[in-house]
């Protein structure tokens, strides 16, 4: 049985074994101790908040196989980005060059740098154990995040985004780095993003190029990538996209990785979520068909936990072992909403 629940400091082992395994790929996810153990503090510190608006809270939450406790995934919520330090992303638009004596008039594709969704809430660090990447796993700790921002809508931003990691070339490096970023930073594109992780970005203000670069002069390799998906999450952007979140032209300035946003209310899992009082015990009636996947979790922010399982609306019942799961009693009231499933459990 798979659940998520906020991470806690016992899951430090499980989180540095992460990072290791991610390879620092994700700037959210540094190998580094003492940022791993803020991010643990953090979310303990956030859940114990009772804010009615935005701030600077972050959650993060773990995938959990409670058959064996083993920690096998990690995601995380940013309740606002940008309030502490700038959150940088280039936007892609046009500048008009014309010349009306030549009757020349030429729109040129230009990279903006820009702190466009600075107060946006951002989901972030989501990564799963290579072995355990199945579409089920991304999907529960992924969504999970949203059926938890539903629980207190005002504490998160009108709009949310998602970055997802820019392509890489056959020798595991960035076109689009070794064009650009890498000329005004001085250092590989690993060190750039660890540095981030760690909360050391002041550096990208002062070495950033502050005026528009024009896409036509970059090399061909990174003009074809730009606001593209590495191959591995291309899948995740589909679902990102079946959620509700869009590419509206902004992306990483590390690796060109297109930025998503959304309504944050009209996001899918929240929009179609609702509420009950279900039965803990025996279901009487026929098991729920396995085309009826649901995320069912309970409403206690600080013990918050959530699952994927086979459910019926119309007859809500949770076996004994589930309804642990959630840590509820009788008469609690759970959230659910529904999951569309492409590949077999």
């Amino acid at each position: 049985m798979l659940i998520v629940r906020p991470v806690t400091h016992n899951d430090l082992p499980a989180l540095e074994r992460l990072a290791i395994i991610c390879g620092g790929r994700l700037t959210t996810l540094p190998a580094n101790r003492d940022h791993l153990s803020s991010i643990i503090s953090s979310t303990q510190r956030s859940l114990k908040q009772l804010n009615h608006e935005p701030g600077g809270e972050s959650f993060h939450f773990v995938l959990e196989n409670q058959a064996t406790q083993e920690i096998i995934g990690v995601s995380g919520i940013e309740a606002v980005i940008g309030l502490k330090w700038p959150f940088y992303n280039y936007r892609i638009s046009s500048v008009v060059h014309a010349s009306p004596e030549l009757q020349i008039h030429n729109r040129i594709p230009a990279l903006h740098l820009c702190q466009d969704y600075a107060g946006s809430t951002r989901l972030c660090t989501l990564f799963i154990d290579p072995q355990y990447q199945r579409e089920h796993h991304y999907q529960l700790l992924s969504k999970a995040r949203l059926l938890f921002i539903n629980l207190a809508l005002s504490r998160f931003a009108e709009r949310t985004i998602v970055e997802l990691q820019g392509v890489l070339d056959k020798e595991g490096k960035s076109p689009f780095w070794e064009c650009l970023g890498k000329h005004f930073f001085s250092m590989d594109i690993a060190k750039a993003i660890y540095l981030v992780g760690i909360n050391s970005n002041a550096f990208i203000a002062t070495l950033m190029p502050q005026y528009p670069v024009y896409a036509p002069l970059l090399s061909k390799e990174a003009q074809a990538i730009l606001g593209k998906p590495r191959e591995d999450v291309t899948f995740n952007m589909e679902l990102l996209k079946q959620e509700g979140f869009q590419h509206r032209g902004y992306m990483d300035i590390f690796d060109a990785g297109p930025t998503l946003e959304a309504d944050t209310k009209k996001l899918k899992t929240i929009s179609n979520s609702q509420q009950c009082q279900p039965v803990i015990g025996e279901r009487t009636s026929p098991e729920p068909s396995v085309d009826q996947w649901y995320l069912v979790s309970n409403q206690l922010q600080p013990q918050y936990r959530c699952m994927l399982i086979p459910f019926n609306p119309e007859q809500p019942v949770l076996s004994e072992a589930e309804a642990s799961a959630l840590l509820l009693s009788k008469g609690d009231h759970i959230q659910y909403s529904p999951v569309q499933l492409s590949t077999p459990n």
